[in-house]
């Protein structure tokens, strides 16, 4: 078994995939990303959260960056052997235990449907739903901060109901608006930033969730409960 990055540092598979142990890939000489094996739920990420605990006691270690079930391992140097980094991860990922990141309650009011719910008849079309009902299963829900990544603040949500999963635009909306209420597969989220975004709009929320200028800047952390309240239904 070889473990050497290929030499344009694309991803390289150093662990395949198995229905028990997890995948690990190079991302160029030094980033390691670990993949938890199994579903996408609540026990996949209580043991990444498990295992970020463990890694920060690593000295050789930049940064560790969790993911949705998933995390990257950055380290300060190359290693001379990445078979024993893989071990070490392996190891460390093995006697990891299931732990739970207990987080505050948020409430993020709503305005279904209107100007900004561009996608939302595309919902009702793919899911056979009609609007209030999207709306009624939708702020129902609670949902679970597994992490924050992509833009400044966002979270990845888990407890998105399988009847409004959605897949994500294969051409992008070029301007979609900050604070537009998005679903991207089986996530849901609120965008952070206008700009290019490949999820689909079926609302708006006006709460500012990201301020550089306050000692936590983003109000969502790992762990959090998410509830979407309905302020207003325009349909």
């Amino acid at each position: 078994m070889t473990a050497t990055p290929n030499k344009h540092n694309l991803p390289y598979e150093i662990i395949p995939a198995g229905t028990s142990r997890a995948r690990i890939s190079s991302i160029g000489a030094r980033s390691f990303l670990l993949e938890a094996p199994g579903d996408f739920d609540l026990a996949a990420q209580r043991r990444i959260w498990a295992l970020t605990q463990t890694l920060k006691g690593w000295a050789d270690l930049a940064e560790i960056i969790p993911g949705m079930t998933n995390l990257l391992a950055i380290f300060k140097e190359m290693p001379e052997d990445p078979d024993e980094v893989v071990g070490r991860l392996l190891s460390a990922w093995d006697s990891s235990q299931s732990i739970d990141l207990v987080g505050k309650t948020i409430e993020i009011p709503v305005h279904y449907g209107g100007e900004f719910a561009t996608d939302l008849a595309a919902l009702c079309d793919l899911s056979g739903l009609a609007g209030r009902e999207v709306v009624r299963i939708h702020h129902q829900a609670t949902y679970r901060v597994f992490a924050l990544g992509s833009a400044p603040g966002f979270g990845y949500l888990h407890g998105l109901d399988p009847r409004l999963y959605m897949p994500r635009k294969t051409v992008p909306s070029l301007k979609m608006a900050k604070g537009c209420v998005t679903i991207g597969g089986m996530q849901t989220g609120v965008a952070m930033l206008t700009g290019p975004n490949g999820w689909n709009s079926i609302g708006f929320a006006e709460l500012q969730m990201f301020d550089p200028l306050s000692p936590t800047p983003a109000m969502m952390a790992p762990g959090d409960s998410v509830r979407f309240v309905p302020e207003r239904i325009e349909l």
